[in-house]
């Protein structure tokens, strides 16, 4: 990879201003990367809902990362004009160029795609989903490139009040794209599972949960009073015990972070290498 030209990197920031440890895990998951491939990475960071910063396209990837607040709050807004318009852009430039566009969305702006693209329906959940739990792969999960490495069903940080469910496989089947995973099945809980992966396109992939996540920043979320208080009235103190010892578990969200993104970054980039 060292005769490749600078790789240059997008990273929207859906936070709006919201302190985070989302987009600290997504730096030093790109710092790694370029560390170990010893090769030039070139990031820069769009404040999209807060200044309304937007990258043009010529960017190699983009991360869009999570972020607080409804799915919805955007409407009407230049902001999410804009985010929508360069989804667009990109899903033409695809199309039409030899060299791919990559594009990876995680939570806050997975759920904004399945809401542009139609996808399903973005609902408001009945209890805050906070904490460390199992994703379940589909089919078409088991065979994703991006999750190759983990095992099925596997862990990850999950925070989110909002979720998307009732997949429209009529919008699936035209834009192509794939389901790769889901909530983990619950018999005694009468909810339809929702949307925890989809791969949009060939060039774009997006995940509900946080892949970014790492034990550190999501020791300092468990440890905070509002969010212990919080997994225990929904989960009971057994699970949030258990959560607070999987940290360290290199089986479980140490592994899921070392895995996704990374593996993603490698496709996007041999896409480059090959063209």
């Amino acid at each position: 990879m060292s005769d490749l030209n600078s790789i240059k990197i997008a990273v929207i920031d859906m936070n709006n201003g919201f302190p985070n440890q989302g987009m600290r895990g997504i730096h030093e998951i790109l710092h790694r990367y370029k560390t170990y491939h010893q090769f030039d990475l070139v990031v820069d960071v769009f404040d999209i809902r807060q200044k309304n910063e937007v990258p043009d396209l010529s960017y190699n990837i983009y991360i869009s990362s999570g972020g607080p607040g409804n799915p919805y709050d955007g409407e009407g807004q230049q902001w999410e004009f804009d985010f929508f318009d360069l989804l667009d852009r990109i899903d033409d430039f695809n199309l039409i160029h030899n060299e791919k566009k990559h594009v990876f969305l995680i939570c806050h702006s997975f759920q904004l795609a399945c809401r542009k693209y139609g996808l399903g329906e973005v609902i408001q959940r009945k209890s805050n989903a906070f904490g460390i739990f199992p994703i379940t792969m589909t089919a078409d999960g088991a065979e994703e490139r991006v999750f190759n490495g983990l095992p099925n069903p596997f862990f990850s940080v999950d925070s989110r009040d909002w979720q998307v469910v009732q997949p429209n496989q009529v919008v699936f089947e035209k834009m192509g794209a794939k389901l790769l995973a889901i909530e983990k099945e619950r018999p005694h809980v009468d909810l339809e599972r929702c949307m925890m992966a989809i791969r949009f396109s060939p060039y774009m992939i997006g995940t509900q949960f946080h892949p970014e996540a790492d034990p550190v920043g999501m020791k300092m979320y468990l440890e905070l009073q509002e969010k212990m208080d919080l997994i225990i009235k929904n989960h009971g103190k057994e699970k949030y015990d258990d959560m607070i010892g999987s940290l360290e578990n290199p089986d479980r969200i140490m592994l899921t972070q070392s895995v996704i993104l990374p593996n993603f970054l490698d496709e996007a980039i041999n896409t480059l290498q090959a063209v």
